[in-house]
């Protein structure tokens, strides 16, 4: 659904997905790396997450802003937000290798949030008139929310991905079963306003871990170890693009630091 601005000729009320992956405890980053290795490992994190968000074809525009990278993605329908949500756990696969890769070089591990929710956004196109200088900007609810829920992703015993109500009343049966509610009160674990999970993209996974018996490792490898990305390609951790859905989503099998309720 889209519909012209009352008052503006440049901007439209749009319902879409978004999603933002951010970077925890970033700015730590510096004081235990040089410059040249904090370029390669942004530059291998960056690279990657715009691959996965970018090669959707329901994507519509990738920001990046600092070491945070979001998407907006055109999902009228229900298997649309589900492709979308499978992208979410892509990128938490990705962070997996990635993550193995920096450990063999001696290098900090990241850790991301990973937010994501549906709604209404303002698509502007801003700028200076004459200047050359317009930008498509994305405004509204929906933006914030998935910004905020990014924030929380990942965050003292809270969970990677983090997922609004109406994310998760929309997606798959089988990727809901993956997701538990998030509540502070009784009536919040009635009716959860955010769902979380760490999950993984299950095909991509076993590639994941088939290449961590020594096989081949994409652009990320090549860019830790000095050599230069290639011209005109967006190479990946894995085969040179990121699918689309396959296999579904599975719980992550890494171990995770036990919260307060845990037995």
């Amino acid at each position: 659904m889209t519909y012209t601005v009352s008052g503006y000729s440049n901007g439209f009320h749009v319902y879409c997905t978004a999603l933002f992956i951010d970077i925890r405890g970033s700015s730590s980053l510096p004081q235990n790396h040089t410059t040249p290795v904090l370029a390669k490992i942004y530059r291998s994190y960056l690279s990657e997450c715009v691959a996965i968000l970018n090669q959707d074809e329901n994507c519509r525009e990738v920001f990046i802003t600092g070491d945070c990278v979001s998407g907006i993605f055109d999902t009228p329908t229900k298997d649309d937000v589900s492709q979308t949500f499978y992208r979410a756990g892509q990128l938490n696969t990705m962070l997996n290798l990635l993550n193995w890769r920096l450990q063999q070089k001696g290098y900090t591990p990241i850790n991301c949030g990973i937010g994501i929710d549906y709604g209404r956004a303002l698509m502007l196109k801003a700028g200076y008139k004459g200047s050359g200088i317009n930008e498509i900007i994305w405004m509204g609810d929906v933006v914030n929310s998935a910004s905020n829920l990014c924030h929380q992703g990942n965050r003292g015993y809270r969970k990677a991905i983090q997922a609004s109500s109406v994310i998760h009343s929309n997606i798959r049966d089988d990727y809901k079963k993956l997701l538990s509610g998030v509540g502070d009160t009784i009536f919040d674990a009635l009716d959860p306003k955010v769902y979380e999970g760490d999950l993984v993209a299950t095909v991509m996974n076993d590639e994941v871990e088939a290449k961590k018996q020594g096989r081949g490792l994409g652009l990320a490898a090549a860019i830790l170890a000095g050599a230069p990305s290639p011209r005109g390609t967006l190479g990946t951790l894995l085969t040179g693009d990121y699918p689309s859905p396959q296999g579904g989503l599975g719980l992550i099998s890494m171990p995770r630091k036990r919260g307060l309720f845990d037995l």
